[in-house]
């Protein structure tokens, strides 16, 4: 028509494609939750005010506790090493989910890094985008640490890996529709009456069927 318009003005009338919104925390935590470990410190005073420090490796998928440590000096080479015995280096989760520590440095980003693994940084005072690792603590002090003493740093690593050896095969968890995170299978009246076995010190029992 003779009418000269800029291309300014005829895009603000043009609709415009709309982008697909990003995955948030939450969606993206349960897309990945095969490729994902978190990993965290947690720490316990001892009867004689001595405080050491638990390093714990918690993988996603099925909420399986891959490792864990405990010092009396947490020094970014030893939670180095703790990665290391955590994972090999050809079953290393994709992705790795920590705070943002000092521990954890330089050496340490290079070496997941050479593990061909990429860290998830959780934004600062914010655990609650750490939810698993962060419900693992509270049920280890609720249901463990909070009932014993503990001595010295051998006593904890022994109250811990009786807990550890209890979690895998009898902690129930909603999550799972109420199975642990080795899967159980369920056992029929036919196969005897339950039984409780003590498990962690007598503080916890697994339940199953035996025959008379």
């Amino acid at each position: 028509m003779g009418i000269a318009v800029a291309q300014s003005t005829v895009a603000r009338y043009l609709p415009r494609p709309r982008k697909p919104p990003s995955q948030n925390w939450r969606t993206f935590l349960t897309n990945h939750l095969a490729q994902t470990a978190a990993i965290d410190f947690f720490t316990l005073s001892t009867a004689t005010f001595q405080v050491l420090f638990v390093f714990v490796v918690l993988s996603h998928k099925r909420r399986r506790v891959r490792h864990f440590g405990v010092t009396e000096h947490p020094t970014q080479e030893w939670t180095i090493q703790q990665m290391r015995e955590a994972f090999a280096w050809d079953q290393a989760p994709q992705y790795v989910l920590r705070d943002r520590g000092a521990i954890y440095g330089r050496e340490f980003a290079a070496t997941t890094r050479d593990m061909g693994r990429e860290q998830l940084l959780s934004a600062p005072r914010s655990p609650w985008q750490n939810p698993s690792l962060e419900r693992l603590v509270g049920s280890i002090r609720r249901e463990s640490l909070d009932h014993v003493i503990v001595w010295n740093r051998r006593s904890l690593h022994r109250i811990l890996q009786s807990y550890f050896a209890y979690y895998p095969s009898a902690r129930t968890h909603l999550s799972l529709a109420k199975d642990t995170p080795e899967p159980r299978a369920v056992e029929p009246p036919e196969q005897g009456r339950v039984v409780a076995i003590p498990q962690v010190g007598g503080l916890h029992h697994r339940y199953q069927r035996r025959a008379a």
